[in-house]
């Protein structure tokens, strides 16, 4: 599996701008849940507006406690976790809100209310190669190979920028919900995560660069 780099993400989140997948795209870069823990998600697990009154406050957040897997049960009991939403995401979850609004009045009678926030134009769950189909449609309208890239490698993204921009992977593995800790992170992601040996070199080659153009 491979990985978009920040600019290639930020390509992919523009190009969603608009589309019925914009709200499922951002939530899978930036807080690198699982397609089927998206397909699965429900408005009564968003909090779009937290508590800030509480002690300590309460960002807005997502539980992600269920997914499309058998039973509806995560795919290990730490997957369960509930988890803060960015600015980006909060923004996209209200803008997504409203657009669900528009497709229930727009079916009528047809409408099926499940309470799902990613749900058809109809209501219903979406499967997966719905979603293949929709986030490709999403991907060619930027310079990648549409085809080259599925549902799953944005979170994939998601561990990729994390480790670049120095989060711990300790922190990376609770984030993605993995059972077995960062081990597991760095055996399922090891393309994606930057070595602390070669993070040590590449900040020696910055710090000395200035002084070896003096000397």
């Amino acid at each position: 599996s491979k990985a978009l780099t920040l600019d290639q993400a930020e390509a992919v989140l523009d190009a969603a701008e608009g589309t019925a997948m914009h709200a499922y795209i951002v939530l899978s870069i930036l807080i690198g849940a699982r397609t089927e823990e998206l397909r699965a998600l429900t408005w009564d697990h968003v909090d779009l507006n937290g508590n800030p009154d509480a002690s300590p406050p309460l960002p807005p957040s997502i539980m992600v406690w269920r997914s499309v897997r058998a039973g509806g049960e995560t795919k290990t009991k730490k997957s369960r976790r509930t988890l803060a939403l960015p600015r980006r995401c909060v923004d996209a979850l209200e803008l997504h809100r409203d657009f669900q609004a528009q497709q229930r009045r727009a079916a009528g009678s047809a409408w099926q209310e499940n309470g799902l926030v990613f749900a058809s134009s109809v209501g219903t769950p979406r499967n997966a190669n719905n979603v293949l189909r929709s986030f490709r449609s999403v991907v060619a309208r930027t310079t990648l190979t549409a085809e080259e890239w599925t549902p799953r490698e944005m979170r994939h993204s998601f561990v990729s920028l994390l480790s670049d921009s120095g989060v711990p992977i300790e922190n990376i593995a609770r984030l993605v919900g993995h059972a077995g800790g960062s081990e597991v992170t760095e055996t399922v992601y090891r393309q994606q995560i930057r070595p602390v040996l070669l993070e040590g070199a590449e900040a020696m080659d910055r710090i000395f660069a200035g002084h070896h153009e003096i000397a």
